[in-house]
């Protein structure tokens, strides 16, 4: 530097030197984040999508990843993300830890079982840190990452210190991101209020906790629904006229190509024993037979079963069960309009269909009535032809019909509201 310059006579670390620095600070920062061989998890190398083949579980993994790299931006509050094992909310986690001290900031990140291990440890006379030393290094991090809350052994001693930890983040607005495979339904009254308070908290469930309805196939009380397939289907019944016979060719021609690409809704109205509950069924089956999710769904039956989860005894929670028929990737509604209209079933439907229509996620309905029968708000989604086909059946009863050489088979006993895949 010339004579009079500020820094003349300063010395300064060269380029090297700088790096070296700039390394050892990033090592520094790594070995206080407690990462580990998580280093590897960024954003670089995780799909925006996640790794589920259901559509619904992908949008809900490409909100949580948005909301996620939008949190190691500028970390303000707390990020809930909760889903099951393998769902990739570790991933998400430990990608916001590598981003931010990949820009020089402190990150201290810990699964909740160990958490509690180290500060049990503490106490022990051996131990390189003091219990007090460690808990305030944890409570006070720049940001903390809890990873697998939940997975913890739930003793009073582990109660109270976790609730010592999130209360004292809450009241002094921490940045912290929280990760668990438990439903909030099912934790504790302070532990959810604090996670779901949305002044300062972000929940986002990446995959659904499956229920009991979310297997692949069909389940008991549908075996006759197994054999309802486009083969043993007889759109040629040839005691019809031929105005009914077209009629019945083209509904089956276009519930087999709806089974191959479901895209919008297919609504098959009609008589009963026309043949619809068939057709909805071979749609299902054709799912099913290409590895493909889809949920079967008697109207009546379904509402009795969302009445049940109110039960104490109940092993499938209401939200669980309704979430599940309200997001499935193909959801297929047979017997629409036999239900008791109360106005607590009025409701419940049309939150399903309101959701789905917003969504536009493929749906099949079957019903008797006609749409001047169904309730407004409903028959106008089934009638907005930019998403949905509705299709009148002209068949008779094909059983009402002793020539009929029709294969098809009558509808089974109702006993459960439906399977589909985990995909």
């Amino acid at each position: 530097m010339p004579l009079g310059h500020p820094d003349f006579g300063k010395a300064k670390p060269c380029r090297c030197a700088r790096a070296e620095l700039d390394k050892e600070s990033q090592a520094r920062l790594e070995r206080y984040s407690n990462l580990g061989t998580l280093t590897r998890l960024t954003f670089d190398n995780l799909l925006p999508e996640g790794r589920s083949g259901d559509p619904a579980n992908q949008a809900r993994f490409k909100r949580a990843y948005e909301a996620a790299k939008a949190f190691a931006a500028e970390p303000k509050g707390w990020l809930v993300l909760i889903g099951a094992s393998g769902c990739g909310k570790t991933h998400l986690a430990a990608a916001i830890a590598n981003e931010r001290i990949k820009h020089g900031y402190p990150v201290f990140f810990q699964t909740v079982p160990d958490l509690l291990d180290h500060l049990r440890a503490a106490f022990s006379p051996a131990s390189e840190i003091p219990y007090d030393e460690l808990f305030d290094r944890v409570r006070n991090a720049p940001l903390l990452i809890m990873d697998d809350l939940g997975a913890q052994t739930s003793t009073p001693w582990a109660r109270e210190k976790l609730d010592q930890l999130l209360n004292h983040r809450f009241n002094n607005e921490l940045p912290t991101v929280i990760t668990t495979s438990t439903p909030v339904d099912e934790m504790e009254d302070r532990v959810r209020a604090r996670l779901t308070d949305p002044r300062l908290s972000q929940v986002y469930a990446i995959e659904g906790k499956p229920s009991p309805f979310q297997e692949y196939g069909w389940g008991p009380g549908f075996e006759l629904q197994k054999t309802m397939t486009f083969e043993t289907f007889d759109y040629k019944r040839v005691n019809l006229p031929p105005d009914q016979r077209e009629n019945l060719e083209n509904v089956f021609r276009e519930a087999l190509n709806f089974a191959k690409s479901p895209e919008g809704w297919l609504v098959l109205q009609g008589v009963t024993g026309c043949g619809k509950t068939h057709l909805a069924a071979a749609i299902a089956n054709y799912r099913y037979q290409a590895k493909q999710p889809a949920l079967f769904i008697v109207i009546p039956d379904f509402l009795d079963h969302l009445r049940s989860t109110f039960s104490p005894e109940s092993k499938v929670s209401y939200d669980q069960l309704f979430e599940g028929v309200k997001t499935t990737p193909l959801l297929i509604l047979d017997d629409f309009g036999e239900q008791s209209t109360s106005p607590w079933a009025q409701e419940k439907l049309y939150q399903v269909i309101n959701y789905r229509y917003n969504s536009r996620l493929p749906t099949v309905v079957t019903t008797r009535c006609s749409l001047d029968e169904i309730d407004s708000p409903i028959s106008s989604r089934f009638l907005d032809h930019k998403l949905s086909l509705v299709w009148n059946i002209m068949a008779p009863d094909f059983r009402a019909d002793p020539r009929s050489n029709r294969k098809e088979t009558p509808r089974g006993a109702r006993r459960s509201p439906g399977r589909r895949s985990t995909e």
